[in-house]
């Protein structure tokens, strides 16, 4: 087992790789921006470094700062989190050239699974189902040949993409041209690659996860599903698991699917597989986010199995420490994403909090690394606090998760609170009945306030 990872990231997922650490006796060191100097991921690790200032490409997406501070700290391994470096081939390389442990999949299954249209290709080889759609198209001449084969409505994607950047709807022949150049343009300014693909549009859709986990000994398990399907502009707002109304037998054998396309491609580490799910039950391949996921708390407490310590003994060697048929789900989890935003523009919201109580009492787990006194940084993302609630069933779950919304104050700044609690009384939220288009209509002018 390590001795000493770098956490090579900052917020909340920085503290829960430091719990996880804690709890293996790891040491940690946090390497952190000037801005975050005083944060409470600095505050709790054993060791501090300074990457930088405070904007992200100085420090938390300066690979070179990381990997020398992880040489220069003498850590064992880094832990990526999510986000900045964490799905880069360059880092797990950089750290294979340092001797050190990097805690996610190999520097060539992040390659491949980075370019959405080898991964779609990859992946229809595995088994996986997948939405009409191209490989990578030149130009916008060739993107309306491919566009009258597949079908509109479409979406022009980011090969290099994620997060909705680099992404068109297109429900208009005549529009693919433009959209075409937009999406170009947009992947080449948020990724620094300007390559496309197609994809067909499925409409009335929902966005369903599997998480997996797989050792360097070909034992690979998936831990069930995720709703994701409450978003906006592709990012994700509320989360569930399991999913509401998916039947055990179809979880199985998606689930199967899904362990076998990622031993297929030699994955290994925790990972999740994005799907869309049509009306009619059928799933389609989207691409695979190899790290841990935001989300990766719902997963957990419906599980039972932390998915952070399973991430650090795998990458120590250590074979998985569940097999598929000890995996059993257990009542119902949703988390909520507490940005520091207003709740109807979605404007950001930096600034001093002056006031912060968090919710507590059964069923409910909250991760944050956010304190009364503490700054809002416009440098980062907008994330405040996950609150997420268990409960027997799922009537059980959200009753509590309302119940802890309402017990939380901040004060200072904006948040999306209001937002949340208008969405857990919505009758189609209650019933279940979520696509991805649930928040345009929620939000639509008309829509019923709680």
């Amino acid at each position: 087992m390590f001795e000493k990872i770098l956490v090579a990231n900052r917020g909340e997922i920085a503290l829960r790789v430091i719990a996880a650490c804690r709890e293996l006796g790891i040491r940690t060191v946090v390497a952190h921006s000037q801005a975050d100097r005083c944060s409470l991921p600095v505050r709790f690790a054993d060791e501090t470094v300074c990457i930088g200032p405070a904007p992200s490409r100085h420090s938390y997406l300066n690979l070179g700062a990381i990997a020398a501070a992880a040489e220069t700290t003498g850590a064992d391994a880094v832990h990526p989190g999510y986000g900045f470096l964490s799905e880069r081939a360059d880092l797990a390389e950089a750290c294979a050239r340092g001797g050190i442990a990097f805690i996610g999949p190999p520097a060539g299954v992040l390659r491949l699974l980075g370019d959405k249209a080898r991964a779609r290709e990859a992946m229809a080889e595995a088994g996986l189902p997948l939405v009409p759609g191209t490989g990578v198209v030149e130009d916008p001449a060739a993107a309306g040949r491919a566009g009258r084969r597949i079908g509109y409505p479409l979406l022009v994607k980011a090969v290099a993409g994620g997060g909705g950047r680099g992404m068109r709807l297109v429900d208009d022949p005549d529009r693919l041209s433009d959209a075409f150049r937009a999406a170009v343009s947009e992947a080449e300014a948020a990724f620094g690659d300007p390559r496309v693909y197609l994809e067909r549009f499925v409409g009335g859709a929902r966005h369903v996860e599997f998480q997996v986990l797989a050792d360097r000994h070909g034992h690979t398990v998936h831990l069930g599903e995720r709703e994701c399907s409450v978003q906006r502009r592709q990012q994700k707002l509320i989360e569930e698991a399991p999913a509401p109304g998916l039947e055990a037998g179809l979880r199985r054998r998606v689930g199967g699917l899904v362990a076998a396309a990622a031993g297929a491609v030699g994955y290994v580490n925790a990972g999740t597989f994005e799907f869309l799910m049509d009306d009619g039950g059928r799933f389609y391949f989207m691409e695979t986010n190899p790290r841990v996921q935001v989300e990766h708390g719902i997963t957990e407490m419906v599980s039972g199995v932390d998915i952070v310590k399973e991430q650090i003994r795998i990458a120590a060697g250590e074979p998985l420490s569940v097999e598929q048929d000890e995996v059993r789900l257990a009542g119902h989890a949703i988390e909520c994403r507490v940005n520091a935003e207003h709740p109807e523009t979605f404007a950001p919201s930096p600034g001093a909090i002056r006031a912060l109580v968090l919710p507590g009492g059964p069923g409910i787990r909250v991760e944050t690394a956010a304190c009364a006194g503490d700054m809002v940084s416009p440098f980062y993302d907008s994330l405040l606090a996950k609150v997420i609630a268990h409960g027997r069933d799922r009537t059980e779950a959200i009753a509590r998760l309302r119940r802890a919304l309402r017990m939380m104050v901040v004060e200072g700044v904006d948040t999306t609170l209001p937002l949340h609690l208008r969405i857990l009384e919505d009758p189609d939220f209650l019933a279940g009945r979520l696509t991805t288009t649930f928040l345009d209509r929620f939000l639509a002018p008309g829509a019923p306030a709680a």
